[in-house]
Formats: structure tokens, sequence, C-alpha cells
């Protein structure tokens, strides 16, 4: 049996029972919880449906259940893809298999802090050896790569155990994850609705209990975005924390960043630790952490002084379950010793918004040009979905000196952003301008960029800023509306000091725990 397709499910086979002592005590996050003994697995394996032990564990506590020799990698493995496998008609979250290579990987797993655990990769930059990166386009060939990037490489010796990538929209332009060639992901907590993008694929599986984390990338709030539709963890580190080697120096000239999705904050601060670092020739380098993330989250951070936005930064007024959060986050935050205040950087937005369509629609071009003079290919209007299209017109008419100016602009709110942290430690914002959209509210065939991306800007008004100035930010999921859905809550904090902001990440875990809402979405 090969490597699979979303279209050519993989057969499956039974996994090897335990037969191994029970664990003591684990922890998930904030939450204690007893472990069920794993002796009851006993010729059934994780594979038993009324075992539920295995989504109870975050990346760490099921790492930790492997070295101790209370269950084998094989078995995590095994369980992982019974679940994927069960939970794929309904979420459409997985666009490539590579079940068997997973499961050689996992017969002698690799020593590191995630040892023997199951993980996912976007189908956007981590390249895989052996596995294609379409990232969602008609354009890109069904070529498997013949090499890992370094981050993947990372990942890999961290321990984790690779089973194939997941779903993004096209090109990952958009804040949803639907497009022509995979089809819409569904959000868990409701199926008809969006999981967010463009790493919707992986927050799907996450929240959904398939695996404990999953690789995420955000050049506009692509990591922020569906961890706040879909209840979980989501940390766009510093610009230059995490190496785009060896196959390109940044991605977006430095608007993208790579990390994970992930239900604990925990789990989050030791991929970190895991994949964090340059290597020679990179562009950009953030300032070394003084120590282990994973350490520093046992120590709460001192009393802060955080700026609160209750609005768009042209004053507007948000959606009232998205202000209803902030407010609940402010009031947690002032419980906790916190000062918090109504503040926000001066950003010149109406300046922003161009200045970042220009390099959107700039490195669009480039991209589908370079595709184009590698497979021979013509871009062409019936290849693309409509609003790519329109976005690479625009892009092949952008000058050098407009590019410049536009660079200009975002370096000014860099300026800006580091002023405003003069005074504030923190800022705290909603993620997104209203709730969780349905499946199919935005309209990917207009091809007028500014039409199409206007109802974009308004359903995600603030994460993009941080892709420009380069800062850290972080999503906790701390509130869910009357519908169910989660309603994400953002801290920013300063270049640099993503240290700071998953303590406080992990003080607001301790004080309202959301490890136990998963138990809801299990598909």
């Amino acid at each position: 049996m090969g490597r699979h397709d979303a279209d050519n499910p993989p057969r499956r086979t039974q996994p090897p029972p335990c037969g191994r002592p029970a664990p003591s005590i684990c922890t998930l996050g904030a939450v204690v919880t007893v472990c069920q003994p794993l002796a009851k697995l006993q010729g059934a394996g994780f594979g038993d449906d009324t075992m539920k032990d295995y989504a109870e564990h975050d990346g760490l506590g099921l790492a930790r259940l492997v070295r101790n020799k209370d269950v084998h990698a094989s078995e995590l493995v095994e369980e992982a893809i019974r679940r994927a496998e069960r939970a794929q008609p309904k979420l459409n979250a997985i666009v490539f298999r590579d079940y068997d290579a997973a499961r050689k990987t996992a017969a002698t797993p690799t020593e590191g802090p995630f040892m023997g655990v199951p993980f996912f990769l976007k189908d956007i930059l981590a390249v895989a050896k052996g596995m294609p990166t379409r990232q969602a386009s008609r354009f890109l060939p069904n070529i498997p790569s013949d090499h890992d990037s370094e981050l993947t490489a990372r990942f890999r010796r961290a321990g984790l155990v690779i089973l194939g990538k997941t779903n993004v929209p096209e090109f990952g332009l958009v804040a949803t994850t639907e497009s022509k060639l995979y089809g819409p992901a569904h959000n868990p907590w409701k199926l008809t609705h969006s999981t967010g993008g463009s790493s919707g694929g992986s927050a799907a599986l996450v929240a959904a209990g398939v695996v404990p984390f999953a690789h995420a990338n955000d050049g506009g709030g692509s990591i922020r975005i569906p961890a706040a539709a879909c209840g979980l963890v989501g940390l766009k580190p510093t610009r230059g924390r995490i190496s785009f080697g060896p196959d390109f120096g940044d991605s977006l000239d430095g608007l993208a960043n790579e990390l994970v999705v992930s239900r604990t904050v925990r789990d989050t601060a030791a991929a970190l630790d895991a994949v964090q670092g340059n290597v020679a020739g990179d562009p950009y380098f953030a300032p070394p952490p003084t120590a282990s993330y994973l350490a520093s989250i046992d120590r709460p951070p001192a009393s802060l002084r955080i700026g609160v936005a209750t609005t768009t930064l042209d004053g507007r007024p948000l959606h009232p379950d998205c202000t209803a959060a902030v407010k609940n986050t402010a009031k947690l935050l002032e419980g906790l010793g916190h000062h918090v205040e109504e503040a926000a950087p001066k950003l010149d937005q109406a300046a922003l918004i161009p200045a970042f369509m220009t390099y959107w629609c700039a490195h669009l071009a480039a991209g589908i040009d370079a595709v184009a003079q590698l497979t021979g290919q013509t871009p062409a209007r019936d290849g693309f979905e409509g609003m790519t299209w329109g976005l690479y017109l625009a892009g092949k008419e952008i000058s050098a000196v407009q590019y410049l100016h536009a660079k200009d602009a975002l370096q000014r709110a860099g300026r800006e952003a580091a002023h405003f942290h003069q005074t504030y430690d923190v800022w705290l914002t909603p993620v997104l301008g209203r709730p969780p959209v349905a499946l199919g509210s935005f309209n990917f065939e207009e091809t007028d960029p500014v039409k199409a991306f206007a109802p974009m800007i308004d359903y995600v008004p603030f994460t993009a800023m941080q892709n420009a100035t380069g800062q850290p930010a972080v999503n906790v999921p701390l509130y869910w509306n009357s519908e169910g859905l989660p309603i994400g809550t953002q801290f920013v904090g300063r270049f640099g000091d993503e240290e700071l902001l998953l303590q406080l990440a992990r003080q607001l875990e301790e004080a309202q725990p959301w490890a136990q809402r998963y138990r809801t979405v299990e598909i």
C-alpha cells in the first residue's frame, strides 16, 4: 500500500495490542486527569471505539507515554489514522495521506520532545520528501518533493510522525479554507461553518482530536484565524524566528511565519523550542530566546499593562460576540492583577491595507510565473479561482517603485507598534470582526481584487498588522458564543518577546481552562 491522495483513502489495519502497565497521572495543560488504565486496551489497542484516552493527552503527554513504554508510537499512529479516517468524511481536512511512511517511522520513533506523536503538515510551504505541495491550486502539479524543508526536518527531529497534508484555500490567500481543488474544510464545532484560513485543515484535525497539534503558517493571520475559529492556541512567532531554508530566504518579504495550532500552551511552547533558530544565509534573525520557552511558561508574568481594542482601528463597531469576548478576557486579566485600559497603536489603516495588498499581489504573481517557467505552463483564467486570477493580474502591473513605497508604509507601522509597546506590554484585540462565518459566505470568483477582499478585511480587521510589523501574536481560546462557536482573542507582544505571550497564555489557561471543551466536538 503506497501513498494516497484525498480521493483514495487507504485500507486500514488493526493496531497492535498494548498489554503494558497503566500510566500514572498525566497532565493536559492546566487540567489534571487520571488516564484510563491502558491494560483495558489489550487485544483492541487504542483503536477500540470506547477508548477516549488518546484525545485527553496533548502532544507532550502522548510522548511521555511512549518514552515510559506505556504505549508504542505505532499504537498512537494507528489511533490517529483511525480517527482521521472517521473524521475525514465530515471535516474534509486531509488532502494527502502518507500512512505507510508514517507506520515505518513509528516502528522506530526518533527520540525527541514529541517522540512518536502523530502530526500533519499544512499543504503550504512545509516541503516533505515524497509528498506534493499543491497549495490548493490546479496550476501546481501533483509532484512529490525530493527533500525536506528545514522546518520539516526539525519537526522530524523532534520525534513527530508525519501522516500527510491538510486542507488550505488556493495559495493561502483568504481567511477561510474553501477551494475548487480540495473543497471546503468543515469546522468541528459546527460543520456548516468555516474553519478559518488558511491553516483550516490543520485546525479542524486538532479541534476534532485527530492529532494534538499540527503545522500551520501565517502571512496575514493564517495561524491565528483558524485557531480562533476552532478554539485553539495559535502563536505567530516573531519575524525571523523560524527558517524557511533551504528553498526560500523568507516568504512574502518577511510577512509570513511558521509554527503550529495546538490545544495547549505547553505544546506550542515546546514546538517553538524544537523548530526556532536560523540557518546560515537567512535574511532575518529574531532576538534569541533567553531560555527554553517551555520552561519559561512555569513562571507567571508580573503585573502587565495591557491595551485593549473594542472597535476597529478606524472606530467601527465589532460584532457583539467579539466585543463580549474581549471584555470577558479583560475582566479575567484584571482579576489576575494586570492593568487593562482601552488603547491602540496609531496605525494608518488607509495606508496599510493597500500596502499589504501590493505585497500579496506582487508575490502571488511572481510565484505563479515561477511555476509557469518550471513547468512550461502558461497561466490562464480557467486554471485559477477568480479572486486568485484578479490578484495575479494586479500583481503583474505593480512597479518596483510602488512595491518600495508599500514597503516603506509597512516599516512605518513597525516603528509605530514599537512606540506603542514602550507604554503597553501587550495589546489585546479580537481575532475576527464577527464569529466564524458559514461556508460559502465569500465570493471567490470575483476578479476585482478590491471588491473580492473588502468583506475579508472586515472579517479579519487586526491580524495582518502583526505580519506587517513582524511582532509575535497569539490566539487564546477563552470564549464561546451562544451558538457554541469559539470567539478568539489575540495578544500582541513586543518584537522578539514570544516568552511573555506564552507566559500570559499559560496563566490564562490555568485561570480559565479550556481543555475539557474538546470532548464536545470529537468527531
